[in-house]
């Protein structure tokens, strides 16, 4: 497959984790906090809303809880347009992620709630009621894998995805809290790499597939020369290193006066599909994604702080440029 035309389709089905945020006012800390701003939360279905915020379409695969926070998330999903035709409410003890976290960057903390989460008891059943046909490409946040039978459920959407004729975008997304061991989550997050056609991580996440992080950048090689179309290998602020046809190419990022670090791996994600969608080649989607990534580090929130269309136009036309690269 030419996993540029598949891009291009600009449609996307997402599989992975809703939640809840809980972000307080700018500067405060967590235990100094009397009032906290809600909103969505969840790399996957971040992702999707930043997809579709910036022109294209996406559809989220999971379950929530079957109470107030969960219809919040479907509320939430709703509001920034996510198809929610494959999110399934699922009763019982089950319940959503909540992140709570500070809306600063010097001694920030994330607190986030994973205990019985609803989206790991997404089912084989469940993917296999997705009608692939109607999507360009499949996207996976790697904490789908994390526990069954979200695990088995993912690596059959894979499969289903891949006979449909889908590209298989895979974000590592690596969360130690979320994994049974570290052993586990190296062996099956190399798994889904290597069954993986784009796969964007940073450099502790390739490092840890690799067993060692002075290792990743191998690693990242490696599956582009064994099996993925791109690779993309980010080193923050000292950029990324991105993996294509026999080719190494080098791009800087966009230096903002940040006021959280969340978020802005899920706004690269978007910001560089759907630039590659709108005809933009692999160099400028590299910037453009970088360019979102910076936009919501400098606001408060990850869902809202992502851009419209306007807002990316407008950021790049203001900002003096991406650092420059060796």
């Amino acid at each position: 497959m030419d996993i540029f035309d598949a891009i291009k389709r600009n449609s996307y089905v997402v599989l992975g984790r809703v939640g809840m945020d809980l972000f307080s006012d700018t500067g405060i800390a967590i235990e100094d906090a009397t009032t906290f701003n809600a909103d969505l939360g969840g790399s996957s279905a971040n992702i999707a809303a930043g997809i579709v915020k910036l022109g294209g379409q996406a559809s989220l695969v999971t379950r929530v809880s079957d109470d107030a926070v969960g219809r919040f998330c479907v509320g939430k999903l709703k509001h920034y347009g996510v198809g929610c035709e494959y999110v399934i409410p699922q009763g019982g003890e089950a319940r959503n992620s909540l992140a709570v976290y500070e809306t600063r960057v010097e001694g920030h903390q994330s607190v986030i709630y994973r205990n019985g989460a609803a989206d790991f008891e997404m089912t084989v059943a469940d993917v296999e009621a997705v009608d692939y046909g109607k999507f360009g490409a499949l996207i996976a946040a790697g904490t789908v894998f994390a526990a069954e039978p979200s695990r088995s459920a993912a690596f059959r959407a894979f499969d289903l995805a891949r006979a449909a004729g889908l590209p298989i975008i895979f974000d590592v997304d690596y969360r130690p809290y979320s994994w049974p061991s570290a052993q586990v989550a190296e062996d099956v997050l190399s798994r889904a790499g290597s069954m993986s056609d784009v796969i964007i991580g940073n450099d502790d996440e390739f490092g840890f597939m690799a067993g060692s992080k002075d290792d990743g950048l191998t690693k990242a090689r490696q599956l582009a020369e064994t099996s993925a179309q791109i690779v993309v290998y980010k080193m923050g602020e000292h950029g990324a290193v991105t993996f294509h046809d026999g080719t190494e190419l080098r791009t800087g990022i966009y230096a903002v006066e940040a006021v959280k670090p969340t978020g802005a791996g899920d706004s690269f994600m978007a910001g560089f599909l759907t630039s590659i969608a709108d005809g933009h080649d692999l160099h400028t989607a590299l910037l453009r994604g970088s360019a979102c990534a910076a936009i919501v580090v400098a606001k408060p929130g990850c869902a809202p702080a992502m851009p419209y269309p306007d807002d990316l136009d407008t950021f790049l036309t203001n900002h003096p440029g991406p650092t420059p690269v060796a």
